[in-house]
């Protein structure tokens, strides 16, 4: 890499327009790395604030200043910037937190940058500042996450948001071996969801009512209900030997979905929303009251629980990939987000040619 070196950016047009863009490859400063990206994960939220809108808000933390987008970014320090600590070096690999905080107020000094309420230091990668679909990446050597082996960059990558969401869900609802967890929308951070329940112990049962991502649940071991069946709660209360499951995480954002949480949760559960986007209507006495259930909300991890999530999935021996279906470059941005956003399809990267090659190679 020589000064001068351009690189590719994809950059969301709104109403689900995509272009591939060329600049030039910038230059760390103070405080900063440049990573070589190598894989650059597709999230729900991109495609619901602003894949899909005519028009994406500019403004808030889901607001977008058409930068290059993409903020599950993993990759290998290229070159470090002046005032860096010396434990980065050059071709670490390493998971970008997909959250700038302004580092100085209380919920940053926490770990809890995607809590900042800072107006002018909050930023998040693909959102306000540059993201991960692209060659290379500035990031803040203050949100890197070191990638241990033997995971791979797509492993980062998904750790980067879906599974970093799908973790804190976890730990909100304090899942330990002797629960039963149902878990609602069996897309990337639903089957996250499960696979992490799992390795804790619990007994998991999936909800989904597309048949694509049902199958695909089923190749991946969880056992999952068809959600459209209209004795569904009959087979749940069944499999739960009449008690219901003592979790429940929606990961779908679907009234119905949460509305069938709560109402097949047993007496003293713990019940976790995750899906973004919709409404809920429930009558509060019968279903939260008088069962004395626990609601709570969970957004994303913290960049110390995800430093945690790699420890544990390298001890556990659970690759993060196995819940991606297709791996496209960013040429083919497009083409990756069309698949994504027609639902018929797991996690979606965007890879370098090389982890891309070693992709197909193991998945295949």
């Amino acid at each position: 890499m020589t000064v001068g070196t351009t690189m590719r950016g994809v950059v969301i047009k709104g109403g689900r327009r995509i272009a591939v863009q060329e600049y030039m490859v910038p230059v760390p400063r103070a405080g900063q790395v440049l990573l070589e990206m190598q894989a650059s994960g597709l999230c729900g939220s991109d495609l619901r604030a602003i894949y899909r809108p005519e028009n994406p808000k500019s403004e808030g933390a889901e607001g977008y200043r058409g930068v290059i987008a993409g903020h599950e970014p993993c990759g290998r320090i290229a070159a470090i910037g002046p005032d860096v600590s010396p434990e980065w070096i050059v071709n670490d690999r390493v998971v970008v937190y997909h959250i700038h905080g302004c580092g100085s107020c209380r919920e940053c000094r926490a770990g809890r940058f995607i809590s900042c309420h800072s107006e002018t230091g909050r930023e998040a990668y693909g959102w306000q500042r540059d993201g991960g679909h692209s060659d290379y990446i500035l990031a803040s050597a203050t949100d890197l996450v070191r990638l241990l082996e033997p995971l791979s960059y797509i492993d980062g990558s998904v750790i980067a948001c879906g599974l970093g969401t799908a973790y804190a869900a976890t730990l909100r609802a304090q899942i330990t071996g002797l629960d039963t967890v149902l878990v609602t929308g069996m897309g990337p951070v639903g089957l996250g969801a499960a696979l992490l329940a799992e390795k804790e112990g619990a007994k998991v049962l999936g909800l989904e009512v597309d048949p694509v991502r049902r199958k695909a649940a089923e190749e991946l071991g969880i056992q999952t209900l068809d959600g459209s069946s209209p004795t569904i709660k009959d087979t749940i209360a069944k499999l739960t030997d009449g008690y219901g499951p003592s979790v429940a995480i929606d990961c779908s954002g679907h009234a119905g979905a949460r509305l069938t949480c709560l109402e097949v949760a047993r007496e003293w559960a713990r019940v976790v929303f995750v899906g973004e986007g919709g409404s809920v209507t429930f009558d509060v006495s019968p279903l939260v009251i008088h069962k004395s259930l626990t609601i709570y909300g969970s957004w994303v991890c913290s960049i110390s629980q995800m430093e945690d999530l790699v420890e544990k999935l390298v001890r556990w021996k659970l690759f993060p990939q196995k819940v991606v279906s297709h791996v496209f470059s960013v040429e083919e941005a497009e083409k990756a987000y069309a698949l994504f956003d027609s639902g018929n399809s797991g996690k979606v990267v965007i890879a370098s040619p090389s982890e891309a090659k070693r992709w197909h190679e193991e998945s295949h």
